[in-house]
């Protein structure tokens, strides 16, 4: 069972590296590595910002995510946006996330001010769609459309 805790601020550097593996793997980018390497240690600067969770396996990070914030005024509340979810390929497979949704969906249900969890997936991403609608996450009736700078 993978054990579920805050990221500390000295594993900045693995989780640069974490998420410059999921820019490849997901979607074919490679990542500017000073503005990644800036954007993650903004999290621990700024906690306002988000957090990161990691999942240990004999005692190695084996996955992370990073988990920031959205206001709802129809709900009154926080819904909290999953972001960043990498397992590295050695460990899929073993309900790592499965761990990690489940310590945060307990924490929501926990705590009356957060009202749900949400994220966004790459249509494309038939194996990370799969997983989330088995621990009944809905696709909903929302489409995602950005720009982005």
């Amino acid at each position: 069972m993978p054990r579920i805790r805050p990221a500390l601020p000295d594993e900045a550097d693995l989780l640069i590296e974490l998420q410059a593996l999921l820019a490849r793997e997901t979607e074919g980018l490679e990542l500017d590595p000073a503005a990644l390497g800036r954007g993650v240690r903004a999290v621990f600067d700024d906690p306002g910002l988000g957090e990161y969770w990691v999942a240990e396996l004999d005692g190695r990070v084996a996955a992370c995510l990073l988990v920031t914030r959205e206001w709802s005024d129809w709900r009154n509340g926080t819904v909290l946006w999953i972001q960043g979810v990498y397992v590295l390929p050695e460990s899929r497979g073993r309900g790592i996330y499965r761990a990690l949704y489940e310590q945060l969906r307990r924490r929501v249900e926990a705590t009356p001010d957060l009202k749900g969890i949400r994220l966004y997936v790459d249509q494309r991403n038939r194996r990370a769609r799969t997983t989330y609608e088995r621990l009944g996450m809905t696709p909903e009736h929302y489409a995602l459309y950005e720009w982005l700078k």
